[in-house]
């Protein structure tokens, strides 16, 4: 696979991972399902998304060559990246406007 092609995989892979838990309501996406699942559950599985996705962007790093050591910032600035790439799946759950029973608003 082209190297560019391995980052992007990396890249979309974490943008899809970082929304599957507020747009799922299976516990860890094959698990039984919970409605509404309480945001406790949600948390937990974005921090396993971000594990599963920094993972394979280790595994891809590992079959171009020599790993690089990493220091806690990279970490940092990874898992804030991971936060934002699931800023619009925490929107569309919590903060998108509901319709009013009452008045059929949207």
């Amino acid at each position: 696979m082209v190297h560019a092609a391995e980052v992007w995989l990396v890249i979309v892979f974490a943008l899809v991972a970082a929304n599957l838990p507020f747009i799922n309501e299976r516990l860890f996406i094959v698990g039984p399902r919970r409605s509404p699942k309480h945001l406790g559950w949600r948390l937990l599985e974005l921090a396993l998304m971000a594990s599963l996705a920094f993972g394979l962007g280790a595994l891809m790093e590992a079959r171009l060559g020599q790993p690089q050591t990493q220091k806690w910032e990279f970490f940092v600035a990874g898992g804030f990246l991971f936060l934002t790439f699931a800023f619009p799946g925490f929107v569309w759950r919590y903060l998108r406007r509901q319709p009013s029973p009452e008045t059929g608003d949207a």
